[in-house]
């Protein structure tokens, strides 16, 4: 049965927003005649675009100065822009490199970075079943370093690069969506010359017709839509993770990366041999000892869990 405290509305903005962040390979892969480089240009134009033009309608135009308040927010929040731009554009070229089965292990690996982090940087302290958790997880991904030959470092820089995005966001005490602004802020300028120079030079194609060498005006809605599609799940976590607990939030951030994963081996039809699943299996595990962890720490203590940062695929 429902919790009948639980915000129901939110709930379903919350699940609603992860399904979305789980198909977006989908959405990607149409994309992949257009080069990486320029989609994940477009999403960051785009995206700040839409996402700028949200908040000055929602809090006004003073939201840039209100966000940039605090002592060492600017710096902080051009670092974030910095790690998530390269985990935006690693992911895409992932998808459409054919790998989007280690990038759900990346986001799968990501809440016990997380842990790691905390313990490491900001002194917090693991519980037995969390240290169990991370050994897990560290005996997967050795797993698949020694039986493939290499790290699967897409999945660990996904990982690494989000981890690192999250503990600036924590630091930075910013909102999710006036952070996200102030991050398409630093990033717009740069993005409009690459794709403007781009453009004048023959690389880019928006709005070019097929015919002459461009990407089509079908593309080019399919471009700029994902500007929308970055923006609109992040603005429904912060709807949501404001009316659900954190502890349910945390749980859900898990049907992404399964959605992922699924769609990279029964849509893509990507490898997914015994040794894979067997170092996929030591990450599950490790996850839901976590999890299970979460829950009962959250039911004796009376206090969410903290969720993971947005998944911002």
């Amino acid at each position: 049965m429902t919790n009948p405290g639980l915000d129901r509305r939110g709930l379903l903005i919350a699940v609603g927003s992860f399904l979305l962040w789980g198909v977006m390979p989908l959405w990607w892969h149409m994309l992949k005649d257009v080069p990486s480089l320029q989609i994940v240009l477009h999403r960051i134009a785009w995206s700040a675009v839409i996402v700028g033009a949200y908040l000055t309608w929602t809090q006004g135009r003073g939201w840039l100065r209100a966000a940039l308040a605090k002592p060492r927010v600017w710096w902080m929040l051009g670092l974030s822009g910095l790690l998530i731009g390269f985990n935006w554009g690693l992911y895409i070229w992932a998808v459409n490199a054919g790998h989007v089965v280690e990038s759900s292990l990346g986001y799968f690996i990501n809440p016990l970075l997380n842990v790691l982090l905390g313990v490491v940087l900001l002194r917090e302290r693991l519980g037995r079943a969390q240290w169990v958790s991370v050994a897990i997880a560290t005996v997967g991904v050795a797993w698949l370093t020694l039986r493939f030959g290499q790290l699967p470092w897409i999945a660990l820089a996904l990982a690494a690069s989000f981890a690192l995005y999250g503990l600036i966001r924590k630091l930075a005490s910013v909102e999710s969506i006036p952070g996200l602004g102030v991050e398409g802020a630093y990033l717009l300028l740069p993005a409009i010359v690459l794709l403007g120079w781009s453009q004048w030079h023959g690389q880019g194609g928006f709005f070019v017709a097929q015919s002459a060498g461009g990407y089509g005006a079908w593309t080019s809605v399919l471009l700029i839509v994902s500007g929308a599609l970055t923006a609109l799940p992040l603005v429904g976590f912060a709807y949501a993770v404001r009316r659900v607990p954190l502890s349910v939030v945390g749980l859900l951030q898990y049907v992404a990366p399964t959605m992922q994963f699924l769609i990279g081996v029964f849509v893509f039809h990507e490898a997914f041999d015994r040794d894979r699943a067997i170092g996929f299996a030591f990450i599950w595990i490790a996850l839901a000892i976590f999890a299970i962890d979460g829950v009962l720490r959250s039911r004796r203590t009376s206090a969410p869990t903290i969720a993971a940062a947005p998944a911002t695929r």
